[in-house]
């Protein structure tokens, strides 16, 4: 069966968040980065299911009036970026695609060969940015997932606070007192 194609009209300005509606439902992620358009092709099973074990392990701790969500829309002054998992504060609109970075308490990005150099370098300084207080990158090890944990300074970078092991039962701080075991995740 033939795919369906889409015919490529890039405007003659540069990318805003009301151009991304005009692009086609096809699983790519589209992501807007000063005004260039970002494509990534959809994320692999193993990808997926290690976002999941994230939200599940983050929603099983969440308090009362946050929400934990799994490629949610975050506007920003750089451009629209989709985080594999998104910790909204109690403040957050109840719905809707887009959230603001003022909203956002934590977000996550779980590591593809196709996203490396975007979750280490280019994401983690536009999320510093927009003033978003906790960002974890995920690496998919070869004896399971590890978790690099950052937090905002001075509003303008991350540090890394540590790591969690594929083996380690932690107990961390953001974005709430919880506990932490990816023994069980997909390795």
């Amino acid at each position: 069966m033939a795919q369906p194609t889409y015919e490529w009209r890039p405007p003659a300005r540069a990318w805003r968040e009301q151009d991304l509606s005009d692009l086609p439902e096809d699983g790519n992620r589209y992501e807007i980065i000063d005004g260039s358009l970002h494509v990534t092709p959809p994320p692999g099973y193993g990808h997926q299911e290690l976002a999941d074990e994230l939200r599940a392990a983050l929603r099983a701790a969440v308090p009362a009036g946050w929400r934990v969500i799994r490629e949610a829309g975050l506007r920003m002054a750089g451009g629209n970026l989709i985080p594999d998992v998104t910790v909204l504060k109690p403040t957050a609109p109840a719905d809707g695609t887009w959230v603001e970075a003022e909203d956002v308490a934590l977000v996550v990005e779980v590591e593809s060969p196709g996203s490396r150099r975007h979750d280490r370098f280019t994401k983690p300084a536009l999320y510093a940015e927009a003033g978003i207080p906790a960002y974890w990158r995920v690496e998919r090890g070869d004896f399971g997932p590890v978790i690099y944990r950052y937090e905002l300074v001075k509003g303008v970078h991350y540090n890394l606070l540590g790591t969690v092991g594929p083996d380690d039962v932690v107990q961390i701080d953001e974005p709430w007192p919880m506990g932490l075991d990816p023994s069980a995740w997909p390795r």
